[in-house]
C-alpha cells in the first residue's frame, strides 16, 4: 500500500464529500491500483448502488492518483490538475452496492501534448463493474 488519508489527499485535487478512493495499492510505470468502499452517505450512491458517474469518477481519480504520486516521486511541486475530456467505450456490467470494496486498475495508454489516454477496469470479488477509455486533459498545476 502506497497510501491512505491524509497521504492520498496530498496527491488529489478531490476533497471528501467528493473523495472516491481509500487507498493507492499500486503505481509503477503506467499501471495504477486503487482500493474504495462504496460509503452509503456519498452523493454518487442512489437507492443503495454506486452510480455510473460514480464509477467513471473512480476510475478519473485512480489516474489523478497515479498521476500525483509521479509527480511527488519526481520531486515537482503540487500534482496538475486534470479535466476528464472523452469517455470511450464505456461498459457498465453491474452497480456495486453500499459496501462494496472496489479495486480499480487504471493503465496509461498514451500521452500526447496534454491529454493522458488510460483504460480503467472497477472490479470486486472476481465481477467486473466498469470499463472505460479516458481522455483525461492535464492542466500542470504552474
Amino acid at each position: 500500500m502506497i497510501a491512505t488519508g491524509e497521504a492520498l489527499t496530498r496527491l488529489l485535487p478531490q476533497r471528501p464529500p467528493m473523495l472516491l478512493i481509500d487507498a493507492l495499492l499500486e503505481c509503477a510505470n503506467d499501471r495504477t491500483v486503487s482500493q474504495f468502499q462504496v460509503p452509503a452517505d456519498l452523493v454518487l450512491v442512489e437507492d443503495g448502488y454506486l452510480s455510473e458517474a460514480g464509477l467513471i469518477e473512480n476510475i478519473a481519480q485512480t489516474a489523478a492518483a497515479g498521476a500525483g504520486y509521479g509527480y511527488q516521486q519526481g520531486g515537482a511541486g503540487a500534482p496538475p490538475i486534470g479535466f476528464i475530456a472523452a469517455i470511450k467505450d464505456l461498459r457498465v456490467g453491474a452497480l456495486p452496492a453500499v459496501g462494496t470494496v472496489l479495486t480499480t486498475e487504471v493503465l496509461v495508454q498514451n500521452q500526447v501534448l496534454e491529454f493522458t489516454i488510460v483504460r480503467g477496469t472497477v472490479r470486486a470479488a472476481g465481477a467486473t463493474f466498469a470499463e472505460c477509455e479516458m481522455r483525461i486533459f492535464i492542466k500542470d498545476s504552474e
